[in-house]
């Protein structure tokens, strides 16, 4: 991790992030419901969600900003304590700003996480801008950040241990589990 990383990191008061090839692998799965109707479905690394609730824990909120719909997102956003979930929006500029001024925070204050073309507009205009490692080259090109991790892998994880460090609070996570003096 750079220090120029680590030093935009310790400013951030909000984490945002796409969410298939951030929070999943990007992979999507159709399957019959109860009704015999495809419902999609996707699949959610453990770790990323613990991390998310440490994060709320300490204060830092958190949201997702995807292009499609579902309702696996709204359980998982709900299971992990993010205050932001907007679904159904390719165009994020305008999301974002609805959500600063409900923030009452500054764009040098946000973190986001993506992967595709349609997130590199809200990386260009963010405080901390990752990639993660399965991103399109032109996203990782521009971002401050690149985690070693794939989306759906730890990706985010790895972004929450990198603010919770940057703000001098991964001790206190430690503490609390007993994994540190």
């Amino acid at each position: 991790m750079g220090a120029d990383a680590t030093q935009l990191a310790s400013k951030i008061r909000l984490l945002l992030m796409d969410v298939d090839g951030v929070l999943t692998d990007g992979k999507l799965y159709n399957v019959p419901g109860p009704d015999g109707a495809m419902v999609e479905t996707k699949g959610f690394d453990s770790h990323d969600g613990i991390g998310l609730q440490w994060l709320a824990r300490v204060g830092i909120v958190t949201g997702v900003i995807s292009g499609r719909l579902s309702p696996a997102t709204v359980e998982r956003a709900r299971q992990c304590k993010m205050k932001y979930v907007y679904q159904g929006h390719t165009e994020k500029i305008p999301i974002v700003n609805e959500i600063l001024a409900d923030a009452k925070l500054e764009a040098s204050e946000v973190a986001y996480i993506g992967d595709d073309l349609t997130d590199v507009v809200v990386m260009r205009r963010v405080g901390l801008a990752v990639a993660t490692a399965n991103a399109r080259p032109e996203v990782k090109a521009i971002a401050h950040y690149v985690t070693r991790e794939a989306g759906g892998q730890g990706a985010v994880r790895e972004v929450v241990e990198l603010l919770l460090k940057a703000q001098d609070r991964w001790p206190e996570i430690l503490k609390h589990y007993e994994a540190s003096e």
